[in-house]
């Protein structure tokens, strides 16, 4: 078994070798990586049935669900990793050039970051995810995987490790093998070896690494991500949007946990809402939604008193916090008191309303008459994701391959001293 520190050290060891691999060699290693990944589909299988069966008591029914894998999608961890194939090398791009007066060339250049740690918690595929970014991107990653999904993400990376073997680049692709807490914080601390840590998962693991953090730490974000109905809107829109953003996969940063709707249109829209996500749910024989009203709403239709923080929560679950506000400019600063800065949306037909809101709310990803879902970095184009940002330095939103570099200056002279 591998400390910690040894496990870190041979993947900085490993960078020098990363930075210099050209386009073809990398994307050569990642079709093998997505082969590798296809043919142990049964041995991934194996470790990840045992994780669900140790968390099943442990877990509630949405993580379980993030934490549970079938073919399906161990076939799309593979697709994800060849779609990064498909993807525009990101390092060595020329950023800026400039030919100084006297004779210096400069440029800016795309660079890796170097090391990647990323400590993320019950979801397996991010393991292939992010191998697969950084490897594109000429970083080496350390993962350090939740305990619940700890063997089948082990067994992801022993796999990917293993193809690339023959390239002589195994220590690209790192996981902690010691699943301890003291090993997170080696992680969190290892200044002038990890060049940047990125979180992945619930509020507490977040807040943890920000707050005990040494290395340079990249806030993801939990995500209260809100849908605000306007007065405007095409009602069978918001509908439709709402449904998707709510119960298409409730375990996710990017499903909607909060309902906004204008005063004006809250008689008629209130009591369709609820049939939608209440009533037709429970007719088809699904779990109806559980919507938490706030005093006004609740004069509309029944449902459960919205609590004190009901309103600053990522349920995770099928409840969707739902207020009434008297215009759009109320729901922006609703939006602002309570908002992660993850993802928020509007539905309206008003194109004025529109642009205010896309331009005063301050969040990752902001929409127009579309749901939150779509915050995904392989709906965005970026072939997957290493994280999503909600804070503003370096990187915002879905973190694909560009977001995992930096840059610096390359200077040509012949001659010139100062």
């Amino acid at each position: 078994m591998s400390s910690t520190i040894e496990i870190i050290n041979r993947a900085k060891n490993a960078t020098v070798n990363m930075a210099c691999l050209s386009s073809d060699v990398k994307n050569a290693a990642l079709l093998a990586m997505a082969d590798a990944i296809d043919l142990a589909a049964d041995d991934i299988l194996k470790y990840n049935e045992a994780d669900v069966a140790a968390a099943k008591d442990k877990l509630s029914d949405s993580m379980l669900e993030r934490l549970t894998l079938d073919r399906k999608r161990i076939a799309g961890m593979s697709a994800g990793i060849r779609d990064v194939v498909n993807l525009p090398d990101p390092v060595g791009i020329t950023l800026n050039e400039e030919k100084r007066p006297n004779g210096l060339l400069i440029r800016k250049v795309s660079v890796p970051l170097g090391v990647v740690g990323v400590i993320y918690e019950s979801r397996p595929n991010v393991t292939s995810d992010t191998a697969a970014l950084c490897f594109k991107s000429g970083n080496c990653c350390v993962l350090k995987s939740g305990k619940e999904a700890f063997a089948t993400s082990t067994a992801i990376v022993n796999v990917l490790r293993s193809a690339l073997i023959p390239f002589g680049l195994e220590n690209a692709v790192n996981i902690l093998e010691d699943n301890s807490r003291s090993a997170a914080a080696e992680l969190m601390t290892a200044v002038g070896l990890v060049d940047v840590l990125i979180p992945r998962g619930g509020a507490g693991l977040i807040r943890s690494c920000i707050e005990n953090s040494r290395v340079p730490c990249i806030q993801t974000g939990t995500g209260i991500c809100h849908i605000y109905v306007d007065k405007d809107a095409d009602l069978d829109m918001a509908l439709d949007i709402i449904e998707n953003a709510k119960t298409s996969r409730t375990s996710v940063c990017n499903a909607e946990e909060v309902c906004l709707v204008h005063r004006d249109v809250a008689d008629r829209f209130l009591p369709l809402l609820r049939d939608r996500l209440c009533k037709k749910r429970i007719d088809s024989g699904k779990i109806p939604v559980e919507l938490r009203l706030d005093k006004r709403a609740s004069d509309i239709i029944s449902g459960t008193p919205a609590g004190d923080g009901d309103f600053d929560t990522e349920f995770l679950d099928l409840i969707l916090a739902v207020g009434i506000v008297d215009s759009a400019e109320d729901a922006v600063h609703h939006i602002a008191l309570h908002s992660t800065h993850h993802s928020e949306a509007i539905i309206t037909s008003n194109c004025e309303t529109a642009e205010m809101f896309l331009n005063s709310v301050d969040s990752s990803s902001v929409y127009v008459n579309a749901s939150t879902r779509f915050t995904d970095g392989g709906e965005f184009g970026l072939g997957c994701e290493v994280g999503i940002s909600t804070q503003k330095l370096h990187a915002r939103g879905p973190m694909g391959l560009r977001e995992l570099t930096s840059y610096k200056y390359k200077i040509y002279g012949n001659g010139q001293v100062r």
